[in-house]
């Protein structure tokens, strides 16, 4: 702990020195973002976080996107229509737009795409929102029609999703692009793919031919900043013009800086620790009740995170359709301690927690203070971090070769629907099949999703959600912590930044103010 503050200035240091050089290198018409994480993918297929899908949407556009106040907008289909049986979907696309590399995006580039997200040789994190897909059909080549397993009502929310966003078939064999996998996306959007350096940065180029509104800037450039106060120090020192993730310590006095501006953007994600359900003793209920008594999430709130979280009362957010409270775990450590000693789990066991660092809110100092509770109750503690695709690559080995015991994780829907965080509680999307880390299974859960996904009534589909919601509070398959805010901060010389309520940013159309 001594020595961490000289190793961050010494990263510190070390993004600075370079983001000069690459600023030195760059034009007037540069925008500069910096993020904490590296991409664990850019194919749009295998998105598996939200920073990483913000990046690829300069690229690449899916058929329908969301508006700031999360409602489906049209992309790069202008309008689509349900069959009154809700078996069939019509898309009409947007005529004469074309990917980056000139080809025509049309009704057979659509159904490719789909296709290739449907198959199974494909690995796709995302893929389960978008299994009600039976087939794929070209009307015409600016018609597609979704002929459906049975009706869907989340299926045309689901395809705002970066993993449905559309890349030219002819990529596939060129640029170091396969089939199975997309290492240079070739999308349809405002900017192309220039290039990507692991550690340091992503570079999107104005894609000059873009059907839509053009951006301002020639280029962007998305920085890779880990540390929170590494990317505060390169904004207030000019060297990037927007950040997300800031030190929340630091929002009150950031927001009477007057060279920046402050977003307190809303957000869908809810933070967890995600427990391996298969493991011993976290097989045992109690054991997992005993997790989430032993945590005060209210201090952590206000002393690490400052405020700039709510406390879950249930399995997702309540922007989503679907949300009722359910209960709450209060801090009870007397309690947690008594299920400990039920459960048989003897004093000293020790225990890993794995955490990100500069992926969510104060992510790493607040596993720190998790890990502390967690002692408090008897348990012997280790916290260990690693960059973003390592520690995904690590939490997302399946069953057999899963050796996590506990993680923190988020999870923030892309459209605003339970549909989407119910992926987390349903055992057929247990890695590699999907992103559900803890491994958690209740057939009697598995039942009310499946359920849920095809019932046209809101209400009664909501209502299912409640049901299954109050099933998993009580299993306590993960240490629910809070929702988290989204702080975004820039350059007050820019402007036209704002947001999108699944927890993105949204600066396409950034500019210099006046």
């Amino acid at each position: 702990m001594i020595e961490m503050p000289r190793v961050f200035l010494a990263r510190a240091y070390s993004v600075i020195v370079a983001a000069l050089l690459v600023a030195a290198a760059a034009g007037a018409s540069t925008f500069r973002i910096a993020v904490g994480i590296d991409p664990d993918t850019l194919d749009p297929a295998q998105m598996t976080t939200t920073t990483v899908s913000n990046m690829v949407d300069y690229v690449v556009e899916p058929l329908v996107s969301i508006d700031v106040e999360g409602k489906v907008v049209p992309q790069l289909a202008e309008s689509w229509k349900v069959s009154p049986d809700g078996l069939s979907v019509i898309l009409k696309l947007r005529p004469r737009i074309v990917f980056h590399d000139g080809t025509p995006c049309d009704a057979a580039a659509v159904k490719w795409n789909l296709d290739r997200i449907l198959d199974p040789k494909v690995r796709v994190p995302m893929r389960a929102p978008l299994t009600p897909i039976e087939r794929v059909e070209v009307v015409d080549p600016l018609t597609v029609r979704l002929v459906l397993k049975y009706p869907a009502p989340a299926l045309i929310a689901a395809l705002t999703m970066t993993t449905a966003g559309i890349i030219s078939p002819d990529s596939i064999g060129r640029y170091g692009n396969t089939y199975e996998k997309i290492v240079h996306p070739v999308g349809t959007g405002p900017y192309e793919f220039v290039e990507y350096v692991k550690g340091q940065r992503l570079v999107v180029r104005k894609f000059a031919d873009y059907w839509g509104k053009k951006p301002y800037y020639d280029e962007v450039v998305f920085r890779i900043v880990p540390e929170a106060l590494t990317r505060e120090s390169l904004l207030l020192a000019g060297q990037v013009d927007m950040i997300i993730l800031p030190p929340v310590s630091d929002i009150p006095a950031l927001k009477r800086n007057p060279r920046v501006k402050v977003l307190l953007a809303p957000s869908d994600r809810t933070i967890f620790v995600a427990i391996n359900n298969l493991r011993p003793p976290f097989t045992d209920v109690r054991v997992r009740r005993a997790l989430n008594y032993a945590v005060d999430k209210e201090a952590i709130i206000k002393g690490i995170l400052f405020g700039a979280a709510d406390p879950l009362d249930a399995p997702m957010a309540p922007s989503l359709f679907g949300y009722c409270p359910v209960g709450t775990y209060e801090y009870d450590p007397d309690r947690a301690r008594a299920l400990l000693r039920e459960a048989g789990v003897a004093p000293g066991t020790q225990v890993e927690l794995l955490t990100p660092t500069g992926r969510y809110l104060q992510d790493f100092q607040a596993s720190q203070a998790i890990a502390g509770y967690l002692r408090e109750v008897g348990l012997k503690v280790a916290v260990r971090t690693m960059d973003w695709p390592s520690f995904v690559a690590t939490i997302l080995k399946p069953p057999a070769e899963n050796t996590t015991q506990l993680h923190l994780l988020g999870w923030a829907p892309s459209y605003l629907d339970a549909a989407q965080q119910m992926l987390q509680f349903d055992s057929s999307q247990w890695p590699r099949n999907g992103l559900a880390t803890s491994f958690y299974k209740n057939p009697e859960v598995d039942e009310l999703i499946a359920a849920a996904a095809r019932e046209v009534d809101p209400e009664k589909r909501a209502s299912l959600y409640c049901e299954a919601s109050k099933l998993i509070w009580n299993d306590a398959p993960w240490i629910f912590l809070w929702v988290q805010r989204f702080p975004i901060v820039h350059s007050a010389e820019v402007t036209n930044i704002t947001y999108r309520p699944n927890e993105k940013f949204y600066a396409i159309h950034a500019e210099p103010a006046d």
